[in-house]
Formats: structure tokens, sequence, C-alpha cells
């Protein structure tokens, strides 16, 4: 995965994300725009043969784009960590 900016504002970047498909940018579409200060969250694949995402963040003005992204990438992460916990539970369970 390779991210590349693509462009900046005050309340606003848009990344071109190298490598990945919708599986991941749709994921953090979806958590971005839980966060009540992100204004509007998106993202374009132009064509499916050629996986370079654009996404493209806007804040309210309370919170930098960057920052937001980076929230919302550590909430993916914890709740894959919970996942993973639940699923451990689980098969511990099924496994007495």
């Amino acid at each position: 995965m390779r991210l590349r900016v693509l462009e900046r504002e005050a309340n606003k970047i848009v990344i071109e994300v190298e490598g990945e498909g919708h599986t991941l940018c749709n994921l953090l579409e979806n958590v971005l725009l839980e966060d009540e200060d992100v204004e509007f969250a998106s993202y374009n694949i132009s064509h499916p043969l050629v996986a370079k995402p654009i996404i493209t963040v806007r804040t309210k003005g309370n919170k930098r784009p960057e920052e937001a992204l980076k929230e919302a990438v550590n909430k993916i992460l914890q709740r894959g960590r919970e996942l993973r916990e639940e699923f451990e539970k689980a098969f511990k369970a099924t496994n007495k």
C-alpha cells in the first residue's frame, strides 16, 4: 500500500491509496462518517483494474482531516482486535 496526498486544505484532504480496493476504502469511509466532525467522506475507484482509489475527507473545521483519518484508522484497528478476541472466545467455547 502506498499513500499519496493529492490535495490538502485546512478542512479537506484528497489522498490516493495505491494497492487497495473497495474493502478497505468502504470500511474507512463508513468509520469516518461516524465522526460528527466529518462533513464529507467518500472514495472513488475510476477503473476496476487499476487499484488506486481516491479518498476525499472534509471536516467541519473543529478537526483537521488528517486527525479524522488517524482516529478512523485507530477505531478500525480496535474493532479488529475486539473481533479477534470474540472469535478466540467462541473457538475456545466450542473446543471444550
